[in-house]
């Protein structure tokens, strides 16, 4: 399978300029797309004048003109809503095809064989009869030929189930991304990049890694057509695989794991779409490896059907946008966090106060009363405990609950399993029961039909009392996950809760990073943070929400028009029904695709594992680039999410990204992070040895040192942006992001700055590595980190040195030496 990896995948055709080829292409579909949406406009007014017709037809009084009318408003409206909810973004595919066995043609206008008729190919040589689009919705030309095939329609499967292994009539399959009515991109995948196909009389191109891939399948050397074809087959067996367990996937990088995994989950919805219209999630690491991912992998045509996230936009309402330091990230990040949050969740329930305006500031004054609150005492608040006292008045009596008593209650609604916020009614009835049990009403009446009557009449006063609930809010408030969060701020608190869990400092290092919440949760979220929120949600539950009342229509009393309007609102309601359940956050999938999921920290894997307790799974990462200091930790949290389903286990081993040069290079940092682990086989040899730079003088402050690093980074970027004629990725360690973005700001859209850890999954035509000392010490897996960085560069790489990376006279850097 030529597949690839990257945000910015590189045109790898030699004999063209790559833009100009791209440019081209996409023009050519930009074209076609046009001519569809006409031909969409066409249809659309079609359809208007029908539903325009039924309406007419409606003022003929006959049962039968109104039956006529009626069945007729629903097929219009039918194909007028299908036709408007389809419109935007619904082309994104493309396949070109041999000629078949035989010239029989679906009902779609496509021609129906599956293998190629036989001498096709001559002297390694075809020509394309025929180009097939392929979309959310089949459209037809005036003259009933295809403009676009129904993604649905066996006409499109060669578009799903093609490897280059079983191509069968296709050469090309090409992934096209648009928005609205603008072609964004095209990527190509060839399947028989051995065979040079001609269209309309000239070479059929190829775009991104599908250039390369017929570069290496026409090569004259049989060793590379060995790795060509050890690719298609060992990334079609992934691709292919059974999904009713875990499906592992190893391989190292450039190995195309990633795009292994997309065609895999396209794969498996159009061999089996109803069996996971529960959905499939694909999770990725990274906001930028979701970008890439969302603009390759089709989205099918069924709205939800297939959800890409990062980590850190998992949780509905929460998105990822600060960093922690890496101290930090371990501790959010441990299998501890599970046991502190849920000590969390309730110290912060016994540390609530009261929502009303303060006025007590000691424990003493901290009580409260419903004779308090009917004189119009004001209700503590600001105090560090809850209210402390209840007392009522009932059958002519005081009745009173203490501290000692009102503590107890609480720990009996705790021994539930139920989640906080749901054990709330247990407390009520606890409470309930006291104070029951103390007005001392049950040996009064010792006829049980008569006592339940009055308790149910004591139980219905007390709940009624607009104090009672207040109390009840105070004493009992509804706990949110970012409340909790900002609760453990408070660093006495915190190290309270966390005893046996955290030593001093990491409790001081945890309190100082959620301080940036601000006293009311809603600040700045880390990727950590989305997993501690997914886990207190867990914790917390949410109280269950009454049902809205659904308005009344004026429109349904109209005699004559029951049927129109019932079918408007049922459309009204099936579309304002799916946005509404678009809106809420899925939180169980049938499929599960783990992208990168070396790096998932063990409270990633909880919150990643509560949406697949029923899914199969697709598992892709590579151990020897996990940037998680406790690979066992992650790995025992990664088996309790996995479950014991059965496993397959498969392992990439061609490296067609990176040429042997930079491979090289990089391996020597691989065995120091992960002795005795195996490069992936690296695919081409470009001549080109990676170059090193060193930052120039001995900056005596470090200011100077700083701007120093700055005029070098800048130079040895224009450098690579006038060797390579696309992306240059400039990579920094992880404190230094921001830093490295203001260097390049000027230098244009070509060049991209990353920290260390943004860089997971993506490619460019040329990349810098800034100071490689820096990035393996700001983390225990900085050398995995580091390789990682060393191997994004599909043409040239640069290495460039500070005074921490020792450089020789040849401006090696000690890690990379020998």
């Amino acid at each position: 399978m030529a597949a690839h990896n990257a945000t910015h995948a590189p045109d790898h055709a030699p004999d063209h300029a790559p833009d100009s080829v791209r440019d081209r292409e996409i023009e050519a579909e930009q074209t076609h797309l046009d001519l569809v949406y006409r031909r969409l406009e066409e249809k659309i007014h079609e359809a208007e004048f029908l539903m325009d017709d039924a309406a007419k037809r409606g003022q003929v009084g006959t049962p039968g003109a109104l039956a006529e009318r009626d069945a007729q408003v629903f097929q219009a409206g039918v194909h007028l809503h299908r036709l408007n909810s389809e419109y935007e973004d619904f082309l994104f595919g493309r396949i070109d095809l041999l000629l078949g066995k035989d010239g029989k043609k679906g009902p779609d206008g496509a021609y129906t064989s599956v293998e190629p008729a036989d001498g096709v190919i001559q002297d390694g040589r075809a020509a394309i009869a025929e180009t097939l689009h392929i979309g959310r919705l089949g459209v037809l030309d005036a003259d009933y030929s295809p403009l676009v095939i129904d993604w649905r329609a066996p006409a499109a499967a060669p578009f799903y189930r093609a490897t280059p292994v079983a191509p069968g009539r296709v050469v090309r399959r090409r992934v096209i991304r648009s928005k609205g009515r603008r072609v964004l991109g095209v990527e190509d995948d060839l399947m028989r990049p051995e065979v040079t196909a001609t269209l309309n009389g000239e070479e059929l191109p190829a775009i991104g890694d599908g250039a390369l891939m017929a570069a290496l399948g026409r090569a004259r050397s049989h060793t590379m057509r060995d790795i060509v074809a050890s690719i298609q087959a060992e990334q079609d067996m992934v691709i292919r695989a059974p999904a009713a367990s875990v499906t592992e996937v190893e391989g190292g990088p450039g190995t195309g794991k990633t795009a292994v995994a997309l065609h895999r989950a396209a794969y498996l919805l159009y061999q089996d779409r109803r069996r996971y219209a529960g959905g499939i999630l694909i999770v990725s690491p990274t906001p930028l490896l979701v970008s890439y991912t969302e603009g390759v992998l089709p989205s099918l045509g069924e709205e939800g059907q297939v959800a890409i996230r990062a980590l850190g936009s998992l949780v509905d309402g929460a998105e990822a946008t600060a960093y922690d330091p890496p101290a930090v990230s371990r501790v959010k990040g441990s299998a501890r966090m599970q046991k502190l949050l849920r000590k969390a969740a309730r110290g912060a329930l016994e540390a609530s106060a009261p929502t009303t305006p303060p006025r007590a500031r000691t424990a003493q004054d901290a009580q409260l009363s419903l004779e308090d609150l009917a004189a119009g005492t004001d209700a503590p608040a600001a105090a560090p405990v809850p209210p402390t006292r209840l007392r009522v008045v009932a059958f002519g009596a005081r009745l009173e609950l203490d501290e000692a008593e009102l503590r107890a209650i609480r720990q009996s609604a705790l021994g539930g399993t139920a989640p906080i916020n749901l054990l709330r009614p247990r407390a009520r009835r606890l409470i309930l029961d006291a104070l029951w049990a103390k007005s001392g009403a049950a040996r009064r009446y010792p006829d049980p039909e008569l006592a339940a009557e009055v308790r149910q009449g004591f139980d219905e006063d007390l709940v009624t009392e607009p104090e009672f609930q207040e109390f009840l809010d105070a004493w009992w408030p509804e706990l949110t996950p970012r409340g909790v969060l900002a609760a453990m701020a408070d660093e006495r608190r915190l190290g309270r809760w966390a005893r046996r869990l955290l030593n001093p400092r990491e409790v001081r290092q945890l309190a100082r990073s959620l301080r940036r919440l601000g006293g009311d949760g809603r600040g700045p979220l880390s990727v950590h943070d989305v997993a501690l929120l997914d886990e207190l949600q867990q914790i917390l539950g949410a109280p269950a929400r009454p049902a809205r009342p659904r308005e009344a229509d004026p429109l349904d009393q109209l005699t004559g028009l029951e049927e129109l309007t019932t079918y408007a609102d049922r459309l009204s309601a099936g579309r304002s029904g799916r946005r509404e359940r678009l809106e809420e956050e899925r939180t169980d999938y049938a499929h599960i695709i783990v992208d990168e999921a070396q790096d998932l920290t063990p409270m990633q894997w909880r919150m990643v594992g509560r949406r697949g307790r029923h899914a199969t799974w697709t598992v892709v990462g590579d151990p020897a680039q996990s940037s998680w200091s406790d690979p066992d930790e992650a790995a025992e949290a990664r088996d309790e999410a996995l479950g014991t389903r059965p496993r397959r286990r498969f392992t990439l081993t061609v490296n067609y990204r990176n040429p042997a040069e930079i491979a090289e290079l990089a391996s020597k940092v691989l065995a120091l992070a992960m002795p005795g682990t195996p490069s992936p086989r690296a695919v081409r040899s470009t001549g080109l040895e990676p170059r090193f730079g060193v930052v120039d003088g001995a900056p005596s402050t470090r200011g100077a040192a700083e701007a120093a690093l700055a005029r070098a980074t800048v130079a040895e970027a224009e450098r690579l942006l006038a060797e390579v004629e696309g992306t240059v990725g400039v990579v920094v360690a992880m404190h230094r992001r921001e830093q490295a973005r203001a260097w390049l700001a000027g230098l244009g859209d070509r060049v991209v700055a990353l920290g260390s850890l943004e860089a997971k999954g993506l490619e460019y035509d040329a990349t810098l590595v800034v100071s490689p000392a820096e990035i393996a010490d700001e983390s225990p897996a900085g050398l995995r980190v580091l390789y990682v960085a060393l191997t994004r560069a599909t043409q040239q790489l640069t290495v460039l040195s500070a005074a921490a990376d020792d450089p020789d006279a040849d401006g090696v850097p000690d890690l990379l030496r020998d």
